[in-house]
């Protein structure tokens, strides 16, 4: 929905009712993720996507249907063997999509929560998937506060505190209470997507060279908060990295130390140290190995690699520790240049994000799209049909 703002505020500002269509649950070669988005106005406007043009046009008369009638629907699409030529997927994978009315009356925290995303602060919207009186109720879950309910007050006070730690995480997907025979709303089973608005995941660009610049450049099209840290103020200038979102003259070591203490520092953070001189990548690497960084990868030549790794034993690191850190960084796409050295950094830090594995897909086998746990592959119709 991130996307999608500038049209729905327009929208919602003009008092006319819209249908947002979410993606809340995938299953096998899915090409979109939970949380992709797509809008149908009033008038018939369109925006967005939730499957990269698949099933877009059954969504789309969906969301008219939604719009005129109010009431919001849980929609799945897919395509079986029976009917390859149906509405659906062609990729073989599966989406549930929620399609939902969205006006002032339905949604009174949709501007607060608009605002909230842009400006990078912390917020989770909870709703109720499961089909019946109660889908498309609605949870707003800000660290300090909530708005709107689920139906069940000990329902929201759970999943409130799933949506706090998911805020933490960055993630976003559906979750499922009452198996375990803590049931609500009724005595049935609930499934509630939690979409998590979290400011950007941070990139630390160490080091003002040309590969610092072109890094930045992909760290930002990402979708990384880029920041690149310099002790050298020659180096360190707007001009020369107009796309970093922040431009820092310090030490490196002292620099991450305080960000550290700052706690701005967290688990989705990558760390790309591109110095290669001992003075200013071996005391930043001995802050950073200590971390909780998704990603630490350091530039250099295998012999650099070497003695950079030698210089941190001295300096007490672990092998637990040196084994975390990717160096020489990137993947070996025989990058030359500083753009395509940054792509093969970008891969790198994909792949270790999404648990890839870096090699060809048309040497692989099995899901192309990944997920973080096995699922069972839901049974299908050959037409998309309403979920009971």
């Amino acid at each position: 929905m991130r996307d999608l703002l500038p049209h729905l505020r327009g929208w919602y500002a003009e008092g006319s009712r819209f249908a947002l269509a979410t993606v809340v649950d995938t299953f096998r070669s899915a090409p979109r993720q939970p949380g992709a988005a797509m809008a149908v106005s009033g008038c018939g406007e369109a925006v967005g996507s939730v499957s990269g043009g698949c099933v877009e046009a059954a969504v789309y008369e969906q969301g008219l249907e939604v719009v005129e009638s109010g009431l919001p629907v849980r929609q799945r699409y897919g395509v079986s063997d029976d009917d390859a030529f149906a509405v659906g997927l062609t990729c073989g994978g599966v989406i549930d999509v929620l399609v939902e009315p969205i006006d002032a009356a339905g949604f009174a925290e949709f501007a607060e929560v608009a605002d909230a995303i842009d400006a990078g602060a912390p917020v989770a919207v909870a709703t109720v998937v499961t089909q019946g009186p109660a889908l498309s109720r609605r949870l707003i879950v800000w660290p300090d506060r909530v708005s709107g309910g689920l139906g069940d007050a000990r329902l929201d006070a759970v999943v409130v505190d799933d949506a706090v730690a998911m805020l933490e995480q960055g993630t976003t997907m559906i979750r499922h209470y009452g198996a375990q025979g803590g049931q609500f709303a009724n005595g049935t089973d609930v499934s509630v997507f939690v979409q998590a608005f979290a400011p950007p995941p941070r990139m630390v660009v160490f080091g003002a060279i040309d590969f610092a610049a072109a890094v930045a450049r992909v760290g930002k099209f990402l979708g990384y908060h880029v920041t690149v840290c310099d002790a050298r103020p020659v180096f360190a200038t707007h001009r020369r990295f107009p796309e970093a979102d922040e431009l820092v003259v310090d030490w490196p070591h002292r620099y991450l130390a305080a960000e550290l203490d700052r706690g701005r520092i967290d688990g989705r953070t990558v760390l790309c140290v591109l110095t290669h001189d001992p003075k200013f990548d071996v005391p930043l690497l001995e802050v950073a190995l200590r971390t909780e960084c998704c990603y630490i990868g350091a530039m250099g030549s295998r012999r650099t690699h070497e003695d950079r790794s030698a210089r941190l034993r001295e300096h007490g690191l672990a092998e637990v520790e040196l084994a975390r850190l990717s160096s020489p960084i990137g993947l070996d796409l025989g990058a030359r240049t500083p753009e395509e050295t940054a792509v093969s950094i970008a891969a790198e830090i994909i792949a270790a994000r999404r648990s890839g594995t870096g090699r060809p897909l048309s040497v692989t086998r099995g899901r192309i799209h990944g997920a973080d746990r096995p699922r069972p592959l839901p049974t299908l119709s050959a037409n998309p049909s309403q979920l009971p």
